[in-house]
């Protein structure tokens, strides 16, 4: 998978917006959410690579980093519950569900039926 099917597949998930917010780093990108404007993604070059870090279900961050080379410990996030992924050595089919994932890990909670809001 190349960054810019990287960034079109995020961009076609539902009331997502992409944005480059470090100053004067104009290679990574970061997926949000719209509304809460709360990353699932972040895009980066790093040391000659294209990666990026998906928030990821702790139950399952080291089975992944276990079974793919191309999945490592998150860089420069908690490495609990984010992995980084070396876009180049992975299948798309993989990274297009850990993308998916990490979006719904990363959505606003829904309420219960029957709770009521606090004042």
């Amino acid at each position: 998978m190349t960054k810019e099917t990287f960034l079109e597949f995020c961009r076609s998930l539902p009331d997502t917006v992409l944005d480059q917010p470090f100053e004067d780093d104009y290679t990574s990108w970061v997926a949000r959410h719209r509304q809460t404007r709360k990353w699932f993604a972040l895009l980066m070059y790093v040391n000659g690579k294209d990666m990026v870090n998906l928030k990821c279900d702790p139950m399952e961050t080291g089975s992944l980093r276990a079974a793919w080379e191309g999945i490592l410990p998150a860089y420069h996030m908690n490495k609990e519950h984010w992995n980084t992924l070396l876009i180049a050595d992975l299948p798309d089919d993989l990274i297009r569900s850990l993308t998916v994932n990490s979006y719904h890990l990363t959505e606003k909670k829904k309420r219960k039926a029957g709770k009521k809001a606090s004042s």
